[in-house]
């Protein structure tokens, strides 16, 4: 049973067609221009001039702002672009349910299409993020707007795919797909801490579904999915530690030999706020790279790059590591210390940072996206590898982040929680 959501319409071998999915026996093939095209690819949308000397061919967006800025760099770099279109989740029924709401977003939608559509950085088009596709008769409104939409990129665009992203091998979700909007061509993953068991989450649903996917986000384990501290802080590794996991990752887990693996883009290129400022961020405001940007490079290319970001051990607060549930008591003198893997150099540059943590979120989907405010007046002198700080006088959780900096572009960062327990 060869089905995806109604990968006949894609698996049908049209090479006029700009990009198209093909079949052959039990291999899917994704072909741009004419030629066999796997995603090496990266969720993000700055920094594509080093995304492309690192290996990389590919980017995935998660909404329009800004589309034609970002395909015209794309197209500069040598880069294609998976453009996705934001969506409610389905379950916000209340738009749905309104025909003027939705048919504004139909003729937005529209009118992006037509404009686009011939730009020859596009690779396909993504309609949602993480919406979900649930099975009750009560989401009739979301699915008939959501079938409504596949069809006109369908119909204004036949040269580019349509899929979708959900998190993780949802079975429920697929077999909605495959029922509800089978004019979809092919599925996508955001898939973190799961990645591990993609393979056999695949052979396990094959009886059902065996077509095309692409993995549109992949990584390391979240801050949903890490160790906490005693007052729910989660646990970040340095940069070092998470750069051995993003290559452990890919060696051991990323299907690239798979016969439906379309490719993958690895989460996230450039700076993003979720939890921390530096937990997903391979790049920082000043665009200097991480250590996995090093390792992308050798798992896309085979080749290391000439030089490579410092690599760290931990960070110590007055001897005590983040698994510590370390606390103080308020406008205390207290150390940080960063210990390095082999003998740092002499030009490389800490910048410390104290910070609250970030609790902040509007509801289960929206999470904060901006750094909270640095409490620079809390730092009071500095080593070579070390730093005095003052502990906060609020009580409440907090952070101290250093950011290691060395001559040639790159950084590392690590940080520590701690608690500051009132009077």
């Amino acid at each position: 049973m060869a089905v995806l959501a109604g990968c006949t319409r894609s698996t049908t071998s049209t090479p006029e067609r700009k990009v198209f999915i093909a079949r052959n026996g039990e291999k899917y093939i994704l072909y741009r221009d004419g030629k066999p095209f796997t995603v090496k690819g990266a969720a993000g949308f700055t920094d594509l001039r080093k995304l492309h000397e690192a290996g990389g061919n590919t980017i995935r967006t998660w909404d329009t702002l800004h589309l034609g800025s970002i395909l015209d760099s794309a197209y500069a770099n040598n880069i294609a672009v998976i453009a996705g279109f934001p969506m409610p989740v389905s379950n916000f029924l209340p738009y749905y349910k309104d025909r003027s709401k939705v048919s504004m977003q139909y003729a937005a939608f529209r009118d992006i299409v037509n404009r686009y559509k011939s730009h020859p950085a596009l690779l396909m088009w993504c309609l949602g993020n993480e919406v979900d596709f649930p099975s009750r008769p009560r989401y009739n409104a979301f699915y008939s707007a959501y079938r409504r939409l596949v069809k006109m990129i369908h119909a204004e665009d036949p040269d580019h795919p349509v899929t979708t992203a959900l998190i993780n091998v949802n079975r429920r979700c697929i077999y909605n797909i495959r029922f509800k909007v089978p004019d979809l061509d092919l599925i996508s993953f955001n898939i973190f801490g799961a990645l591990k068991e993609i393979e056999k989450d695949l052979k396990d649903f094959a009886w059902f579904w065996d077509g095309p996917f692409l993995i549109t986000e992949w990584g390391i384990n979240g801050p949903w999915e890490s160790e906490f501290t005693a007052w729910g802080a989660p646990i970040e590794n340095t940069s070092t530690k998470k750069a051995e996991q993003y290559r452990e990752l890919y060696e051991q887990f990323m299907p690239v030999q798979h016969p439906r693996y379309l490719g993958s883009c690895i989460f996230y290129w450039g700076r993003k706020q979720e939890v921390t400022h530096t937990w997903f961020s391979l790049f920082t405001e000043e665009g200097a790279q991480s250590e996995t940007v090093d390792v992308m490079q050798y798992l896309w290319t085979g080749k290391w790059p000439g030089s490579k970001a410092p690599m760290l051990k931990y960070m110590l607060l007055a001897g005590r590591g983040a698994r510590d549930n370390i606390m103080f008591r308020p406008n205390t003198l207290q150390s940080a210390e960063v210990l390095f893997q082999g003998t740092p150099g002499d030009s490389l540059r800490i910048h410390w940072e104290i910070l609250e943590e970030d609790w902040y979120t509007k509801n289960k989907y929206e999470t904060n996206t901006q750094k909270p405010a640095v409490f620079d007046s809390l730092l009071l002198s500095f080593g070579a590898h070390t730093a005095a700080f003052r502990s906060p006088a609020k009580e409440g959780p907090y952070r101290i982040f250093a950011t290691v900096y060395d001559n040639n572009g790159h950084f590392a960062s690590t940080n520590t929680p701690f608690y500051v327990v009132g009077q």
